[in-house]
């Protein structure tokens, strides 16, 4: 399986749009250095499938750039099920838990709706993950997932 890392992003202040990084940090403390953690707790990031993305996008005859999401990391090569809970993710010099399933929060609900809505099935929203290892994360790292 070949797994990568596609892209990274955060929002520095509420009210801003996201930003797209090439590179960034990761902390047990923090999670993505310089987010403004809107949807999850100190310690956390959240990931999203771009597959996921790109299906629920046509299932709704919408094109929308994974930004409108709210991720904090975008990976292609692998989509998430129930059944990765607990399972552990590796990029570049981070390590990662899945922690649970993400919901794409009351934002995207009240812009997207029917977005909203099609995210709810099956973990096709992504999931939320506790950092385990601090480290240098960037676009086109390897991604393992395991466990």
């Amino acid at each position: 399986m070949n797994i990568k890392l596609q892209s990274i992003a955060r929002r520095k202040i509420d009210a801003e749009a996201r930003e797209e990084l090439f590179s960034g940090e990761v902390t047990v403390t923090e999670g993505l250095q310089g987010d403004c953690r809107t949807t999850i707790v100190a310690g956390e990031v959240s990931v999203l499938s771009k597959e996921s993305w790109v299906k629920v996008c046509h299932e709704i005859g919408t094109e929308l750039p994974w930004l409108a999401h709210g991720s904090n990391l975008l990976i292609k090569g692998f989509e998430f099920l129930p059944t990765d809970l607990g399972k552990t993710i590796c990029i570049g010099e981070a390590q990662f838990e899945i922690t649970g399933e993400l919901d794409p929060g009351l934002e995207l609900k009240s812009r997207e709706p029917e977005l909203y809505e099609a995210l709810q099935q099956g973990w096709r929203g992504g999931v939320v993950c506790k950092v385990l290892r601090s480290g240098n994360i960037q676009s086109g790292d390897d991604v393992d997932i395991s466990g």
